[in-house]
């Protein structure tokens, strides 16, 4: 029963697990082992290119079966580690054990005490951890949201041509275009997902208080910050932090957080806009003739995916925000409280992709409904005042605004033949005339280029 997600007490790998199992593959347990694994293994190929003495007979061909070990990591390695742990109490430990027993088997035991050489747990971690997150994003997240940006711009460009009524403040405004309101989105995830490109994915690499103290004293002549930065950056594929304590800073994992929160509340706005739509009938929804939509009321066709989609990515916005404001905080040259925190990465990451799934499914389902789309307009024929009182001020017509606002503010309903006789009283040329009765809540859209 303990491994049917079924009875599993998060929905991430219960309810949801079938859209969420790719992310063990980053975030579980397992995975942190094996990125830790592959650390360790890189960290002692760039000591032998070092040409140590104690290392310095070591046949370089041996360096592709020791990335062997990570590269075809399996369950039973991670539970040997695990196995080790319960005795050592210590995870990053038990990782160094777990490789002394294979450099045994592989004949490399003259060496083994330079696994983990000189480092203390944060540099394993604190490189292990930023390379998961930066596949994290580079595999999964990223593609799943210019995904999304792809069927918003899709729709978009569908409907780029059909006039919508605007609303602000929840009231009829000047019309706009379907698609327009739709392509906003569009931009504003494009401006974010560019933003996230300029945030390196950082690393601590410098032994107990980020100083190569150890290091210094067992090989004084060799220049450390340039073999970390080598390994961090060259090998390891991120950025290093030069001056740091015995971990990571964690700002730019925080600015990483905090953007993904821009993203998932842009996310949220477009959650909420779409509910809206449907509820104002602009969008039907296909639905699969078995579909209940609820218990009580047979007629009801919820917009479940968007409500699904907003509740995942608040949930995912309120971790990242402890994530953000927590992280960069430790007490003098280290605490533990990150070590708990960082953990749970994949939580609010995972809740992300969720509403990124939910958000999809729902655009997928949505079907455009014209007729109430132009019932709508033709039954607010008083925004086109906003485009009757601009031309009659550039006609130099007295106090046009106050005009309009006479006429659309009267109580009984305002139709094109208010419009249409309003006109008609004005003095101005028929010329201006006719320009202004050629204005239609249809025809009064602006201008909008993809």
């Amino acid at each position: 029963m303990e491994n049917l997600p079924l009875y599993n007490i998060s929905p991430v790998d219960g309810r949801y697990h079938s859209i969420t199992k790719g992310l063990s593959t980053y975030f579980s347990e397992g995975a942190l082992i094996r990125y830790r694994v592959m650390v360790e293994i890189e960290y002692f190929i760039a000591l032998c290119r070092l040409n140590l003495p104690p290392l310095r007979g070591l046949d370089h061909l041996v360096f592709d079966s020791l990335r062997q070990i990570y590269r075809t990591f399996t369950l039973q390695d991670a539970i040997r580690i695990k196995d080790i742990e319960k005795v050592t109490n210590h995870d990053v430990k038990a990782v160094e054990y777990f490789l002394k027993e294979k450099y045994d088997t592989i004949g490399l035991a003259a060496y083994k005490e330079f696994i983990h050489f000189g480092l203390t747990s944060q540099d394993i971690n604190n490189t292990a951890l930023p390379c998961s997150l930066r596949d994290a994003w580079n595999e999964v997240m990223a593609p799943l949201l210019r995904k999304t940006v792809e069927a918003l711009r899709y729709r978009a460009r569908q409907w780029k041509d059909i006039p919508m009524l605007a609303r602000t403040h929840g009231q009829p405004a000047s019309p706009t275009r379907v698609g327009k309101e739709i392509y906003v989105f569009v931009e504003r995830l494009e401006g974010q997902l560019r933003l996230m490109e300029t945030i390196p994915f950082s690393a601590k690499f410098g032994g107990a208080t980020g100083n190569f103290n150890a290091h210094c004293a067992a090989y004084p002549q060799i220049d450390w910050q340039a073999f970390g930065d080598n390994l961090v950056e060259k090998v390891l594929g991120l950025s290093r932090s030069k001056v740091t304590t015995q971990i990571e800073h964690y700002d730019n994992l925080a600015a990483f957080f905090d953007n993904l929160k821009r993203i998932n509340t842009i996310l949220i706005d477009l959650n909420r806009d779409m509910w809206s739509y449907i509820s104002m009938d602009y969008f039907k929804q296909k639905i699969a003739p078995e579909e209940v939509g609820s218990s009580a009321m047979p007629h009801k066709v919820n917009p479940i995916d968007f409500e699904n989609s907003e509740g995942n990515l608040g949930i995912a916005n309120a971790c990242f925000e402890h994530l953000a404001a927590k992280l960069p905080i430790s007490r003098l040259q280290r605490d533990l409280t990150d070590s708990t925190v960082t953990r749970n990465i994949g939580v609010p990451i995972a809740h992300m992709v969720i509403g990124l799934d939910a958000l999809l499914r729902g655009l997928n389902k949505l079907i455009l409904n014209q007729e109430a789309i132009r019932s709508d307009l033709q039954a607010n024929w008083a925004v086109v005042a906003e485009a009757i009182q601009t031309i009659l001020r550039r006609e130099g017509y007295p106090e046009p605004f106050e005009a309009l606002k006479k006429l659309t503010r009267i109580d009984k309903k305002i139709d094109r033949q208010t419009v249409v006789d309003f006109v008609q009283g004005l003095a101005v040329s028929e010329a201006v005339k006719e320009e202004l009765l050629r204005i239609t809540p249809e025809t009064y859209i602006g201008v909008f280029n993809m």
